[in-house]
């Protein structure tokens, strides 16, 4: 208020000295200005004078009686790096006046994803929390038959899931051996825990060239060749014989009851390279898979229900688990098995696998 009242007396007495002609108003205008600087300048600030929008049409107004080539001279608040700048950003205005499309019709873009995709994204990962966005969408274009990039469902999970709402290549002498079904065949030990602390050994079978999982064999500690012989027996029931099994340098592989089995089998053994994971590629990474997703999630009594509980995910990982290297196939199309009818978005339903760790979507 005070500010105010000043520049009205001076308004009030410079209006008068403007009235008089010659050099006499340049001079009251000079002064006016010079005065109502030193004004703004007194005001309590932080890092810039506090000009009011007042001020802004005062100082303008009374340049207009100042000669040019005396404005940088009474500049007080105002500095040339301020012109500079202020003049840029008019230049920058008038060309993205003149060139923006606001006044040309615009073209459509793309639309997003459908309430119904984005709802069966966000929905798939909270039933399955352990699944990533590459898996979702291969999982998703397998069970609606869509083409779904793996970046429209990144985005959909970062702008609508909540965590809280849910719950390498082989060896080239490997993928020359594997080029037809069944003919080499990866065998994995593996020790686990049952839920009384007891150890059990589990004989893993794979096919390599479809990544299904032939069977498991199981057997408490402390196994034999004999109990090798049983368990690997007991994996490849019912199922054709491959020819060639490729196994580690783990002991219980060099017992004579073992290699007397694969030469009554006719099967011919290959060996890993020692200390070589890279080598074994296909059933290491299973190992870790179907410890992280099962083995780690659940509790087992014995071998009968560790044997049960394997079986399960067996039906799960060869029916409805797809797979990367598989182009998102599963491991039963890779063999040659048709794939299942696609479910529609707007009507589905969900399967659930081993006793509700895993859901896939089905045609309702």
């Amino acid at each position: 208020m005070r500010d105010l009242l000043l520049l009205a007396i001076h308004l009030f007495v410079t209006t008068a000295k403007l009235l008089r002609p010659g050099g006499v108003r340049a001079v009251a205008a000079e002064s006016l200005l010079l005065r109502q600087q030193l004004i703004v300048s007194n005001r309590s600030r932080q890092r810039a004078p506090n000009l009011t929008t007042l001020d802004r049409f005062v100082l303008g107004l009374i340049t207009l009686f100042v000669s040019p080539r005396r404005i940088p001279k009474l500049s007080r608040i105002v500095k040339s790096a301020t012109l500079l700048k202020f003049h840029k950003a008019l230049v920058d205005r008038k060309y993205r006046i003149l060139f923006s499309s606001s006044g040309r019709p615009r073209k459509p873009g793309p639309k997003g994803p459908s309430s119904e995709l984005i709802a069966a994204i966000v929905e798939m990962k909270r039933r399955n929390p352990k699944f990533g966005y590459i898996k979702i969408a291969q999982q998703i274009s397998h069970a609606f038959g869509l083409d779904i990039d793996k970046d429209v469902v990144r985005r959909v999970l970062a702008k609508y899931y909540r965590p809280g709402d849910s719950g390498s290549s082989g060896p080239s002498w490997l993928a020359l051996i594997a080029q037809t079904k069944d003919s080499l065949w990866s065998l994995y030990l593996f020790r686990c825990k049952s839920i009384l602390l007891r150890s059990y050994w589990v004989l893993l079978v794979m096919d390599v060239f479809t990544r299904r999982l032939i069977g498991f064999g199981v057997e408490r500690a402390d196994i034999d060749g004999i109990s090798v012989c049983r368990m690997f027996n007991h994996a490849i029931a019912c199922q054709p014989l491959p020819k060639h099994v490729s196994t580690d340098h783990d002991p219980l592989f060099r017992f004579h009851r073992w290699l007397a089995n694969l030469r009554v089998l006719e099967i011919d053994e290959i060996k890993s390279v020692p200390k070589i994971p890279a080598s074994h590629p296909f059933v290491e990474r299973l190992i870790g898979t179907l410890r992280r997703e099962y083995l780690d999630r659940m509790f087992f009594w014995n071998a009968l229900d560790l044997e049960r509980k394997l079986q399960a995910y067996t039906l799960y990982y060869n029916r409805s688990r797809i797979h990367q290297s598989l182009n998102g196939n599963t491991p039963e199309e890779q063999s040659g098995k048709p794939r299942p009818a696609c479910a529609a978005l707007v009507s589905y339903g969900w399967q659930q696998h081993c006793q509700g760790l895993f859901h896939t979507p089905i045609p309702a």
